[in-house]
């Protein structure tokens, strides 16, 4: 088999200009990024605004394994399997994150015969949206030091700094350092510290804005550090917000590129699952809901992470409401949850594959919570057998839940026609009741428990003293109506990423705890969480080149 890399390289791309004709999109309402991307004009979004919203379908999943998922495969290739069906559908996807391309997770643009292509282009600079939010980010980092340096007008104690610089790269040694070493011209000595592009606030700011002026608001409200009377100082206060948001200018606008069956994707915005509320943006979704009748949406990680953000804190803010959701799985991770070893997923298991399927029902029950109807997937395998296939099936259709078997990586869009024609039974036979899991006004501490108590299964919560402490001051300055933006690990229910399966009654750590204003959430450090990840002992970059031609290899 083909690498994805190769798969890409050799398929034949339409100018994105053709790929916008069939979306009704004339050339003169894109802005062109080379051939075959560009963004969408502002004047163009504002065309469409009227029009009725299509169908939202969000794609998600079950905790992450090392046997692999395939969620934004599985997305890429419903949108495929539409478009063969003769239906009008349209992707909208998160941007990959450099760190991740170099670490261990390499990129997010599908898999095999259902990608994002160009998917080089994808996963290195693209249109230049994550340089744009890391200079935006650091400039309000050098506003704030300047201010200090010259003379600290608005009282900022130097000892409650919590703006932090980005970097796109997983660069561990940046967690912590110290700043302003040198002569006196070179600042205040202090610890600074560094988050990676995708963790950055604004980078969750862009993705739910919805247009400058609310981009403008939002910068606005940014808190980069306390006065000595303990009250906030802001990026308004800086004076940062005009020239921030004409960092953003470009960034702000969706990018349109195609899959390798040239069905249109909007790819935009970037936001980490694990550490900040892991959607593309508002504007991108909500421009596909205008555009075509079927969107096709994903949310990170797991659906205890990615799903219960996108509902609770996207869904909330935007006015969204998803018409259906498909829930990814594979025999071999349901397994691996089951206590199989890696080495060991390809022989039959059927004791291991009812053991880990708890995994599996956990996801399921949540997202009914929501009131929203669920398709299973199981993303196929060539080592999945029959008897297997069969129980998965039966446990699915046992909890009022639709299935089918998607073949899209190694078929592309005609192996997730199957797919596609049971969300379309879905979404005409079942009715979406979507809610949101807690209402605004209960108190953040309720809202976090209600959160590790019925999405994730534990059976207590315990608050760090410096977490509790966080929450009463957050709660006083107005904070309390917020949304939680939970940081936790992908591999678990838990916050433990040993505890595989469905663990059940365990104590959940909270350690931190801080606003995010702009973004309009407050963020919930559990367990041991990184902000800025780390590379592992062989990364992908290693493999990583470009020929003399210019041709690039070993991205995945």
């Amino acid at each position: 088999m083909k690498t994805d890399i190769e798969i890409a390289q050799e398929a034949t791309l339409c100018n994105i200009t053709e790929v916008a004709a069939k979306l009704d999109m004339t050339a003169d309402e894109l802005e062109l990024y080379g051939k075959y991307k560009a963004k969408i004009s502002d004047e163009y979004l504002e065309k469409i605004a009227d029009r009725p919203d299509g169908k939202l379908i969000l794609v998600t999943a079950i905790n992450p394994t090392p046997a692999g998922e395939g969620k934004t495969t599985t997305s890429v290739g419903l949108g495929q399997a539409f478009g063969k069906l003769g239906k009008k559908a349209i992707i909208a996807l998160r941007e990959p994150s450099l760190g991740p391309c170099f670490g261990i997770k390499g990129g997010a643009a599908g898999g095999g015969y259902a990608q994002v292509v160009p998917m080089e282009d994808l996963n290195l600079h693209f249109t230049g949206d994550f340089h744009a939010i890391t200079s935006a980010n650091n400039l309000l980092a050098a506003l704030m030091d300047n201010h200090i340096q010259q003379g600290n007008d608005l009282g900022i104690d130097t000892r409650q700094i919590v703006w932090k610089r980005c970097l796109d790269m997983n660069d561990r040694v940046l967690r912590n350092v110290v700043v302003g070493l040198g002569s006196k011209g070179d600042g205040f000595v202090r610890e600074d510290h560094f988050v990676i592009t995708v963790a950055s606030e604004i980078m969750a700011i862009l993705c739910l804005a919805n247009d400058m002026k609310d981009l403008k608001e939002r910068l606005s409200k940014i808190i980069v550090a306390y006065n000595y009377a303990g009250q906030p100082v802001t990026a308004g206060d800086l004076k940062a917000v005009g020239a921030m948001a004409a960092l953003l200018k470009d960034a702000l606008k969706p990018n349109l590129i195609q899959t390798l069956e040239h069905t249109p994707a909007l790819v935009h915005g970037g936001p980490f699952a694990n550490i900040a509320h892991g959607c593309n943006s508002v504007r991108a979704t909500k421009a596909a809901l205008k555009i075509a009748d079927y969107t096709i949406t994903e949310a990170g990680f797991g659906a205890d992470l990615g799903a219960e953000k996108f509902f609770d804190i996207k869904c909330r803010m935007a006015g969204l409401k998803p018409d259906a959701v498909v829930l990814v799985a594979t025999i071999r991770a349901l397994k691996y949850n089951g206590g199989v070893k890696k080495q060991d997923l390809s022989n039959e298991n059927l004791e291991a594959l009812a053991k880990g399927i708890a995994n599996l029902e956990k996801h399921i029950e949540n997202i009914q919570k929501y009131g929203v109807p669920v398709v299973v997937t199981l993303n196929s395998f060539i080592t999945d057998t029959e008897a297997e296939n069969a129980f998965v099936k039966k446990f699915c259709e046992d909890r009022n839940c639709e299935f089918a078997l998607s073949k899209v990586w190694e078929l592309g869009g005609e192996g997730g026609i199957e797919l596609a024609e049971k969300v379309i039974a879905t979404l005409e036979n079942k009715k979406s009741d979507f809610h949101v899991l807690y209402e605004d006004e209960l108190p953040l501490k309720a809202k976090i428990e209600k959160i590790a108590k019925d999405i994730y299964g534990a059976g207590s919560v315990s608050f760090a003293p410096a977490a509790a402490k966080q929450l009463e001051k957050l709660t006083e300055l107005g904070f309390g109506n917020l949304p939680i933006c939970m940081a936790k690990n992908q591999y678990s229910l838990s916050d433990d990423p040993n505890l595989l399966g469905r663990p059940e009654g365990f104590d959940m750590s909270i350690r931190e705890v801080y606003v995010s204003a702009g973004a309009g959430f407050v963020v919930v450090l559990t367990g041991t969480v990184m902000t800025m990840p780390g590379l592992p002992k062989a990364p992908a970059a290693y493999g990583i080149d470009v020929d003399d031609n210019g041709k690039i290899t070993g991205l995945f």
